[in-house]
């Protein structure tokens, strides 16, 4: 008996003397791997922030990262493009897949199961669950990090390999790198900030906050204050004339608006600044008394201004109550920029939204200009470029032939939403596009306004993601 007692004190002092030395305790991968799936099955929620950089193209594309979930199913991705300061955000609810751009009040709906039925290299789910599926993974560590490189389980069947780092603290993503097969890598990720256990506000995934928040660069927490419509006296607008969806320039006592309905027979804004400095000073020269809009994001500074074929709806022949063009219903004067004159800024105003009617609407078609990309497949060349119509819109398309073929439309629809749309989802990096047809397939996506239909008979997945990647890469010049 005193032997037996002696010898489970040695083994006792001897695996003290080891775990200090560092023996014992450390993981392997076999070990890491089951405390992943633990975590991966017990997640209720994460917020993440990073920067993404792309190697598609002939020069890298970075976008700022962030990403929020909920359990079961609710995301919302925000990709914003450093160089354009263009945010497009991916969100899933109860109500299906959207893809948002806000600044333009543009949104395509999908009924999909994204993104369970593929992978997304900005989503913890995602990476683990390559972890766990590749039984020839490779383990490493660094002094903060369990490192993994596994096969890649993408969409992009180009994208081969990925080594992921994880937090040895409490196995957040802290790294990832996608090469191909040829281990150039072609996409990194970089997150600066990972958060299990996020507490999100009840309508942070909710579709029409996401589209009235344009000037929120992120959506916070639990514990910060949402209530700027009340503090700032903004008023939602229920009229089908608002002119983007929101306003984002008012007069100083109006506050701030947002239409829930846009006007297809209004021209499509500019996207730019030079759009709304043009308008502003119509404005003025027809208005001498008006004050400047004060605006408040440079993107929606568009529908401030009410001179672009507006004024004849709400300014014309008001004295007292001035109805704003964009879904406002204010009583003060100096809404939306019109001046206290009554009758004779709205008469002045209507003159000039006339005649600038009918020249925006001719600009803003191919305003974009011709954006062909620089990646072709090989055997392939561009065969010509013509000029089209599409319903009332202005479009260009270009016809490549040889080993593939394809044409690729570009335009800029007048339109400002989308309804569903059938097809599957296809995983871009910087947006998601939507894919239709069978025998001849068309993969449709916007970005900043201008809507790319990619349409083929041969062209493979892999292929039609480069050459939309080569036209992204385009427009970031």
């Amino acid at each position: 008996m005193r032997r037996f007692k002696w010898a489970v004190a040695l083994m006792l002092v001897l695996s003290l003397v080891l775990s200090g030395c560092g023996l014992i305790g450390k993981k392997d991968a076999g070990s890491v791997v089951k405390d992943l799936d633990g975590v991966v099955s017990k997640l209720s929620s994460y917020h993440a922030e990073g920067r993404m950089t792309l190697n598609t193209g002939t020069e890298p594309q970075e976008y700022a990262v962030e990403v929020c979930f909920m359990a079961d199913s609710y995301y919302r991705i925000s990709l914003t493009n450093a160089k354009k300061d263009i945010t497009q955000i991916v969100l899933r609810n109860d109500d299906g897949v959207f893809v948002l751009t806000p600044h333009l009040n543009k949104s395509f709906r999908f009924q999909s199961d994204w993104p369970e039925n593929q992978g997304q290299v900005y989503l913890y789910q995602s990476l683990v669950q390559s972890i766990l599926i590749d039984n020839e993974r490779q383990f490493t560590k660094d002094e903060n990090s369990y490192v993994f490189d596994v096969e890649a389980n993408y969409q992009n069947g180009s994208l081969a390999r990925q080594k992921v780092w994880l937090d040895k603290k409490n196995y957040a993503p802290q790294h990832v790198e996608v090469a191909d097969a040829n281990n150039n890598v072609m996409v990194i990720v970089k997150f600066d900030k990972f958060e299990f256990g996020t507490k999100f506000e009840k309508d942070q995934f909710d579709m029409q906050r996401n589209m009235t928040g344009t000037s929120m660069k992120t959506l916070p927490t639990v514990g910060h204050d949402h209530g700027v419509a009340g503090k700032t006296g903004a008023a939602k607008g229920t009229k089908d004339t608002a002119v983007s969806g929101q306003a984002g320039g008012q007069g100083q006592k109006a506050g701030s608006a947002s239409g829930s309905q846009t006007d297809s027979k209004q021209p499509a804004p500019a996207g730019s600044d030079k759009a709304t400095a043009g308008n502003g000073a119509a404005a003025g020269k027809a208005a001498p008394g008006a004050q400047a809009p004060a605006t408040t994001d440079k993107a929606t500074a568009t529908s401030g201004a009410a001179v672009s074929g507006q004024a004849a709806n709400g300014a014309a022949g008001t004295t007292g109550t001035n109805k704003a063009a964009n879904g406002t219903t204010g009583t003060d004067k100096a809404a939306n920029g019109a001046a206290p004159g009554g009758g004779q800024t709205g008469a002045a105003a209507s003159k000039s939204g006339a005649s600038d009617k009918a020249s925006t609407a001719g600009a803003n078609q191919l305003s974009f200009g011709i954006i062909e990309p620089s990646y072709m497949p090989s055997g392939v060349k561009k065969q010509d470029m013509t000029e089209i119509k599409l319903g009332e819109d202005k479009a260009v398309m270009l016809r490549y032939s040889g080993t593939y073929s394809y044409t690729l439309i570009e335009s800029r629809p007048k339109e400002k939403t989308a309804s569903i749309l059938p097809g599957d989802i296809m995983d871009l990096g910087f947006t998601l596009g939507v894919v239709t047809g069978d025998a001849k397939r068309t993969l449709t996506w916007t970005y900043d306004g201008v809507e790319f239909r990619l349409s083929t008979g041969d062209l493979p997945d892999t292929e039609m993601i480069k050459v939309a990647q080569a036209v992204q890469g385009e427009m970031g010049k």
